[in-house]
């Protein structure tokens, strides 16, 4: 386990900006988890939600708040191996468990 600090608003409704979340490190996601991923093109660390795998492995990634973030629309698949683990639950400022998408 491990904790992030969320920043920015790609993440709302969801996740906002300084929410502070224990993350499953190394744990592999399922469609509509909450990921930590390593983004492409040096834009560091990444919260958002895995959408669908690839045969390779490979993850497509998407903002919650469509328009505001930057996810796969604009860089793509996202390799597994990048993929670092599931956001499991917001500790701070309002404790709650994160749930899949529909």
């Amino acid at each position: 386990m491990r904790a992030v600090s969320v920043r920015g608003a790609s993440m709302v409704p969801t996740l906002r900006d300084g929410d502070a979340c224990l993350v499953w490190w190394g744990r592999a996601p399922r469609p509509g988890d909450v990921v930590v991923a390593r983004l492409p093109d040096g834009r560091g660390l990444g919260v958002k939600r895995a959408e669908f795998a690839d045969p390779d492995g490979s993850w497509w990634l998407r903002s919650d708040n469509v328009g505001v973030g930057t996810d796969s629309a604009a860089f793509g698949m996202v390799p597994g191996q990048d993929v670092l683990g599931r956001v499991l639950v917001r500790y701070w400022p309002k404790p709650a468990w994160l749930r899949r998408s529909a």
